[in-house]
């Protein structure tokens, strides 16, 4: 929105007349009164009604609060400066009471002030600016808004406005909310704030936009035995009696959603980067020891990122903090980062390697949003992506500084996968996607903010350079440190510092959804290239891009890079490489485009080129990239019927004797997908077809077996679960069978080494196998396990398998937990990970009987991950019609858009069987390969 230009007494009126025109051409103004709601949300505790007098003729028409309703943003005719805040939580009742004093900086003649607001109740006696009390007080709950309107207008320059007002902490993980733990055997509240990306309106009247930047001096009152944090350091603090009365710094310039408070009973461990800044890792008491490996990483990433952005550390210290009750994995709050347990704690006895990695992938991705993100700030959550993508990107080059024997840039291709595969639909969105309401922001938290994002960087450093990268990323962040961007700014200094025409390129990747597939053909000795819209439905989109080409011919010492601008261009390809010459025969020739898979782009080869690279691939020629990209690329094409399923699964048969695990855990999702797809579209062959999967990975797993080897690497250790996972899931005997045994030892020796933390799951999956409702021990274990443990790891662990069950009475009963207070909300989608083709069916009637109980306990973004675990285990289009009939008057914008990629995913797997049915030769090749020694 643009601001306000300052208008003469004369043009007052034109002024607040246009301020209403998002209203809609022509609409009334509503009236005040009209406008009160008190329903849900904000509650501002009315005055007596006048008393009625005779209707009076209409008066002209003025400015009235209604105008600022259905505003994607607040006016900028007023704008806060600083907050003084105090705020005491009652850990006890739950509730809390505050005081604001914001000083409010107005620019443009108005006599209202418009803010945000919601569940909080508003003492409007206490309203003042200036001194002035409003002479109206209105809040519209749709839109969490508040609007007082003075009398008179208001006077330019700064004044103070301050109110009290009251709320709940909640239990839903928004705003202001208490979280609960153990503390000597009795259970407590812990008060806990997480406002990104909208809720800090929950906990304090604020403008609630990221453009908004101000400076916060908070004040805590709490009991004197609590630790509070917020993002500053404790500028004083003192006792009276029962409270404890703690004011911080004043911070710097910043958004609302990264203010931060924490109060509960906690411990720390400390460790100083060699700058000098102070960092710690909070903990419930008894768990800091497992903070140790966190705030390793976290030290050692402020001082990377400091060199990196060329800008020092903004604040003086830096908490991380393990939250029990925590709806994202983690947070970015300014100087104090709140993580769920399972993100942040590494114990070295019950923890699991891949716990470990992601513990160093979400430390360095918070703390990279220090500088991206939190100095500085998205202008509108149009340009989330700057926040996510790049502190994605940053945390893998972080992480790769740090730990280069695990080959993070190589699991990276996990990331760019998901990507790809969201942004298949036509239900995807841009990178930049128009944000018109506050229920639609947490949507696009997704892999297209995150993965694509990330993808696109990666292709644009591919493109310009690592160094001239580095250097224009550094600018871009002194020259609107303390400041907001969009992301025009952040090409236009990319496009200064490189000289390349970065914004005509990039415009394509983020102002349009979708990417191009690469058609390439050989035509004599030109290789001609051909970009199309790709879709997982098998339709064409219109989108057009300019595509970074990079292209090797039998080699990877050369490499032909350039942009494909146009639909189509033709190479010859002598110009790729001298080693392909005027011949395209022998064995050694071979293409492939999208080197290391940096371009964010699928590719399509004919049938000569595909037999080449196929020969290249068994012959030990490809990198490890471009193998996990190969086999990527033909699922995908084969699911939107493009290439067939005997071919993606001659193509699986290649990697048999693949050994590196980034490869193999992707060879191993492309199977457990062919898998389950198989089971709808050729019963009759889905046994030979999961035999036939099971010879591809068994032989990796044979080599690793269930028990660690001294001294083996990392990857390795992530692999086995892996593999062992998928073999319990295609049903192999000796594995379920393996895994039973290891089962029962541990049930009776918890500390045993034939089950560690890595290969638990597995032996867990292989337990329920066997669970029926007349023979549930291994099922009462699990439950024990999980009712015994305080690790956050374990219980996930426990409860991703309890649904992986064939007697459905026992998937009932695990679905049935997510009502009681065992399983904490953030939990739930572990539960729902377990279910599969088998249980899909009593998963949805559960669905169905029970939403307005998950209605009820869940948030709405939570109610679409039910939906997108669920709904997406099915493969008919009678179904989706089911589904989109139960839904039809369920809709809420929150979960809308996981609801239509969800039904699009369910059509999409019904096109995918028909095109398999109508293949000849599956069964044969099937039997083909299985013949083979």
């Amino acid at each position: 929105m643009a601001r306000e230009a300052a208008a003469t007494a004369a043009g007052l009126l034109l002024m607040l007349l246009l301020l209403a025109g998002s209203d809609g051409g022509g609409q009334r103004l509503e009236a005040a009164a009209g406008g009160r709601s008190a329903a849900k949300g904000a509650n501002v505790e009315a005055a007596a009604p006048p008393p009625r007098r005779a209707p009076a003729p209409a008066p002209p028409v003025v400015a009235s609060p209604g105008q600022f309703r259905g505003q994607a943003r607040l006016p900028r005719f007023a704008a806060p400066r600083r907050y003084d805040l105090r705020l005491r939580p009652d850990l006890v009742a739950c509730t809390f009471t505050g005081a604001a004093a914001v000083t409010v900086a107005v620019s443009a003649p108005t006599r209202f002030l418009v803010f945000n607001a919601a569940d909080l109740s508003v003492d409007r006696s206490s309203i003042r600016f200036r001194d002035l009390a409003p002479k109206e007080v209105v809040f519209f709950d749709d839109d969490e808004i508040l609007v007082l309107g003075f009398s008179n207008d208001l006077p330019l320059g700064e004044g103070v406005l301050s109110m009290k007002f009251n709320g709940t902490l909640n239990d839903k993980m928004r705003g202001f909310y208490r979280s609960k733990y153990k503390y000597k055997g009795q259970m407590k509240n812990m008060a806990v704030t997480q406002f990104e990306s909208v809720d800090a309106r929950r906990c304090f009247p604020c403008w609630d936009k990221p453009a908004f930047k101000a400076k916060f001096k908070l004040t805590l009152e709490v009991p004197p035995g609590m630790v509070a944090l917020s993002n500053m350091p404790i500028a004083n603090q003192t006792v009276t009696g029962p409270v404890k009365t703690i004011s911080y710094e004043e911070s710097p310039l910043m958004s609302t959603y990264l203010v931060a408070i924490v109060v509960g009973l906690l411990e720390y461990i400390e460790g100083v980067t060699p700058e000098g800044t102070k960092i710690r890792v909070y903990t419930q008491v008894g768990k800091s020891n497992q903070g140790k490996f966190a705030l390793d990483v976290g030290v050692k990433s402020l001082h990377l990122y400091k060199d990196y952005f060329g800008t020092p550390y903004p604040l003086p210290k830096l908490d991380m903090v393990a939250i029990p009750d925590f709806a994202a994995g983690a947070m970015e709050n300014y100087g104090l980062v709140t993580f769920r347990e399972v993100a942040l704690l590494f114990d070295e006895e019950s923890s699991s390697e891949s716990s470990k990695q992601n513990i160093a992938i979400t430390v360095a991705h918070e703390l990279a949003h220090q500088w991206f993100g939190n100095l500085v700030t998205m202008e509108w959550w149009t340009h989330l992506w700057l926040n996510e993508g790049f502190a994605t990107w940053m945390s893998h080059l972080a992480v790769d500084s740090f730990f280069p024997q695990w080959n993070i840039w190589t699991q990276f291709l996990d990331d760019t996968t998901a990507g790809l595969k969201l942004d298949s639909l036509e239900e995807s969105h841009p990178i930049e996607v128009e944000i018109h309401h506050a229920s639609e922001v947490d949507e696009i938290f997704d892999a297209i903010s995150y993965d694509k994002g990330a993808s696109v960087i990666r292709m644009l450093q591919n493109y310009l350079g690592a160094e001239r990268f580095q250097k224009a990323l550094a600018s871009y962040i002194r020259k609107f440190a303390y400041s907001n961007a969009k992301t025009e700014d952040l090409w236009a200094v990319l496009e200064e510092k490189s000289g390349e025409p970065v914004k005509n390129l990039m415009t394509t990747w983020t102002k349009q959804q979708g990417y191009p597939v690469i058609n390439a053909k050989l035509k004599g000795n030109y290789l001609e290239l051909e970009q199309a819209q790709f879709l997982l439905d098998g339709s064409s989109g219109r989108g057009m891009w300019i595509v970074p080409i990079t292209a090797g011919c039998g080699s990877y010492d050369m490499q032909k890079k350039f942009l494909l601008k146009g639909k189509s261009d033709r190479l010859d390809i002598k110009d790729i490489a001298s080693q392909c010459g005027n011949q395209v025969k022998g064995g050694n020739f071979w293409i492939k485009l999208n080197i290391n898979q940096t371009g964010f782009y699928r590719v399509q080869y004919d049938d000569k080129l595909s037999a080449a690279l196929q020969n290249a691939l068994q012959s030990k020629k490809l990198s490890v990239m471009d193998k996990i990209g190969i086999v990527e690329d033909s699922h995908a094409l084969s699911m939107a019927c493009k290439q067939t399923l005997t071919s993606l699964l001659r193509l699986l048969y290649a990697y048999r004797e693949e050994a590196d695990y980034s490869v193999l855990s992707h060879i191993n999702t492309v199977s457990l997908s062919v898998a389950k797809i198989s089971v709808d579209a050729t019963p009759g062959l889905v046994g030979d077809i999961k035999q036939l999967l099971i010879k591809i990975l068994l032989p990796p797993s044979v080599k690793l077996g269930w028990d660690p080897k001294d001294r083996e690497s990392h990857l390795d250790a992530l692999l086995r679960p892996v593999l062992l996972v998928a073999l319990l899931k295609l049903g192999h005997d000796k594995t379920i069978n393996e895994g039973v045994r290891r089962f029962g030892i541990f049930v009776h020796d918890r500390n045993t080494s034939l089950l560690p933390p890595d290969t638990r799951k597995a032996a867990y999956l292989a337990a329920m196998q066997n669970v029926t409702s007349s023979y549930r021990a291994a099922y009462n274990d699990l439950l024990k396990v999980y009712r015994e443990s305080d690790e956050a790891e374990e219980k996930a662990r426990v409860l991703s398998t309890l649904c992986h069950c064939k007697d459905n009475n026992i998937v009932l009963e695990s679905l049935n937990l997510l009502f009681t207070n065992e399983v904490r909300s953030q939990d739930a989608y572990y539960v729902l990970q377990g279910l599969d083709v088998e249980s899909r069916e009593t998963a949805w009637l559960w669905l169905k009987g029970s939403w307005d109980r998950i209605a009820k306990k869940y948030t709405d973004t939570q109610e679409g991950g039910f939906i997108r675990y669920i709904v997406t285990l099915f493969s008919s289009n009678e179904k989706a019609e089911e589904f989109s009939r139960f839904f039809a008057t369920r809709k809420k914008p929150e979960f809308q858009r996981a609801l239509k990629q969800s039904l699009e995913n369910v059509r999409v797997s019904a096109r995918w069987i028909q095109g398999i049915r109508s293949e000849p030769r599956l069964a044969q090749t099937v039997q083909e390969l299985l013949r083979r020694p």
